[in-house]
């Protein structure tokens, strides 16, 4: 919720130069009258968010504190659940087209989001949009919202009762295919040989729909997104400028880049998923806590709301002091996504665990059959890969071959090496990858 950010987490009033100065901007269409607006008014904007998946993982993440900080400063988050757009998937990004949902699939995911959304964003749940039969048929609000709160609509609403031949007529004819193509979330699709289908080539003018609709019916001025969205931003921008008359504004997020460039939040069992069922809060503390060096500043503004005083003393932080900043970014990150409570158990964790040799009671733990370990045992190799320590099985012989995997904190460094019930202690062993990965294996 905005109320998690706290009063001093910026010297500025306008909330365009908070997000400046926490390294959240990346781009945007008219960045001077945009940050004007949002200094004169308190406005209504919104992000998109596709059901691709029943959980948001952290690359969402960098919007959401986006939006918290836009209801910190006054003005009206719009939460838009993709239940429309979603049963065409965003090409942007995607060397194929994305696996094609059921309807029933959307809707439950749809729900789940709004969920979580519910964790860090406070919603006036009586508001509603409604009204909307089509193309040539308004929706509107049934009230403004509540000052202060933010409101959810699901894009299905305007795109499922939208007859073909309508929308193609009144949006399409808006839109010059000669110009989407240069758009950069189409260019590297058309350059390979599975190419484009007009299935997913229709998704930037339903994005763009979106944002017509919405500044049509209850006034809503800007989009917000990731910098992947920079092409369909543009286009909802233009449509509503043609069809409306009016200036509304884009702006896009910055992602969330390691040093070398490559994006963060990816793990040897996927995306760093804000759902502790899909991602333990104690490797979550941990990927934090683990980051580089050159990476810690970014997080720190990024990903906390840590004054910038406090940001930059950490970061400022040299040799092993360094250590104590990473720490306070993961516990930071880790309470912001899961509450103080297991991020104070996920800190305690993980520090008796680098204090005792890898033994702690709060450590991530998986059970695994007793009988696997019978006879001749279990391949360290596949045991590595099935605790989630590593992605394959090449990946853990190399590890174990270089010294880099322990078994109850004894080296080993046969690749052939295989865990037996004697390696295990009242039923439990504790398995090491490298100086900083810990995983406790329980026969059950």
């Amino acid at each position: 919720m905005s109320s998690l950010i706290p009063d001093n987490v910026s010297k500025h009033t306008n909330v365009y130069d908070v997000l400046e100065e926490r390294g959240l901007l990346a781009q945007c269409t008219n960045p001077e009258g945009f940050r004007d607006l949002l200094g004169r008014e308190k406005i209504k904007f919104y992000i998109g968010f596709d059901p691709t998946a029943d959980c948001l993982h952290i690359g969402h993440f960098i919007p959401m504190i986006t939006m918290m900080y836009m209801q910190k400063y006054g003005h009206t988050p719009v939460f838009l659940l993709g239940g429309g757009t979603g049963e065409i998937g965003d090409p942007s990004g995607k060397a194929d087209m994305r696996q094609v949902m059921t309807i029933d699939t959307i809707d439950e995911n749809c729900k789940q989001f709004k969920k979580l959304f519910d964790k860090y964003i406070d919603f006036d749940d009586e508001w509603r949009y409604e009204g909307n039969e089509g193309v040539y048929t308004p929706g509107h609000q049934n009230r403004e919202p509540l000052p202060g709160k933010a409101v959810s609509v699901n894009n299905a609403e305007w795109i499922r009762p939208a007859k073909f031949t309508e929308f193609a007529r009144y949006i399409g004819s808006q839109f010059n295919v000669n110009t989407m193509l240069r758009a950069d979330c189409f260019k590297t699709r058309m350059e390979r040989d599975t190419g484009l289908t007009f299935f997913e080539f229709s998704y930037m003018l339903l994005q763009s729909y979106d944002f017509y609709v919405m500044h049509r019916d209850f006034g809503l001025m800007a989009q917000l997104g990731g910098n992947d969205q920079w092409s369909n931003i543009i286009g909802g921008v233009d449509l509503t400028r043609k069809l409306c008359g009016d200036e509304v504004y884009g702006l896009t997020v910055s992602l969330l880049l390691k040093s070398d460039g490559q994006k963060m939040g990816k793990t040897v069992g996927g995306a760093l998923w804000l759902d502790e069922r899909k991602t333990p809060v104690y490797d979550f503390f941990q990927y934090w806590r683990n980051v580089d060096d050159a990476d810690v500043n970014t997080c720190l503004r990024m990903l906390t709301f840590l004054p910038m005083e406090e940001v930059n003393r950490l970061s400022a932080l040299e040799g092993s002091e360094i250590n104590k900043a990473k720490e306070v970014l993961a516990f930071e990150v880790t309470k912001l996504v899961h509450g103080e409570e297991k991020a104070q158990k996920a800190l305690e964790a993980s520090r008796e665990v680098f204090a005792g040799g890898g033994v702690s009671a709060n450590m991530p733990t998986v059970e695994i059959e007793k009988a696997k370990f019978e006879g001749e045992g279990f391949g360290l190799a596949l045991l590595l890969k099935e605790a989630g320590l590593e992605p394959s099985t090449s990946e853990a012989y190399r590890t174990i071959q270089g010294g880099g995997a322990r078994v109850n904190g004894e080296q080993i460094t046969d690749k052939k090496y295989a865990v037996t019930e004697a390696d295990f202690n009242d039923g439990e062993l504790v398995l090491q990858k490298g100086k900083k990965k810990f995983m406790k294996i329980v026969m059950k």
